[in-house]
């Protein structure tokens, strides 16, 4: 399953500090299954092996295979929502079955998780989005081509709000040692 629809999954609250969505946000997009071989390397979906997309679902192959499509770059057991966040640039994430969730680069560009991307499974610096109900933003490409125009434009994360520049119009939960998003209007 391609994550890179899954773009609008990264929710956010605005106004207030809003609640978090740590576990929207780190929510995994996809599903993966070892194949009946076993799959490649030590262990099913380790770290810097790769994977491919069909429509049947995600399976390891070699990362020099030109069915590789991704690379786990980092990789943890137990649920997404209770383990640790995948690194900043992830574009997507995948549950391995019962064993965990890998945390997913795709080899080529463009990168959804990468700052102005518009997706990937956190909202970091960069990035920027757009008011999608009441209370609520959700995350967009900068540039404009994804499918709803950004308003908002995170500039840095801080510790607190009191931490964030004067410009600052919208306080955005990020999750992480600091949580806080300090975006403006763009």
């Amino acid at each position: 399953m391609r994550a890179k629809g899954a773009s609008g999954l990264a929710c956010l609250l605005l106004a207030v500090l809003l609640t978090g969505c740590r576990g929207q946000a780190g929510t995994p997009v996809g599903d993966a299954r070892p194949t009946a071989a076993g799959g490649y390397g030590t262990g099913f979906l380790a770290v810097g092996s790769c994977s491919s997309f069909g429509t049947t679902g995600v399976t390891e192959v070699p990362c020099a295979s030109e069915r590789a499509a991704a690379r786990v770059v980092a990789r943890y057991d137990g649920a997404a929502a209770d383990g640790p966040l995948c690194p900043a640039t992830t574009d997507f994430v995948l549950h391995i079955g019962t064993q965990g969730y890998a945390c997913m680069r795709e080899l080529e560009p463009p990168h959804p998780g990468d700052p102005g991307g518009g997706g990937g499974p956190r909202t970091i610096p960069g990035d920027c989005v757009y008011a999608s109900g009441t209370g609520q933003v959700r995350e967009t490409a900068c540039d404009g081509s994804g499918a709803h125009r950004p308003q908002y434009r995170i500039t840095e994360a801080a510790a607190t709000r009191a931490q964030c520049p004067a410009s600052t119009v919208l306080y955005v939960q990020l999750g992480g040692t600091k949580p806080v998003g300090c975006a403006r209007r763009v």
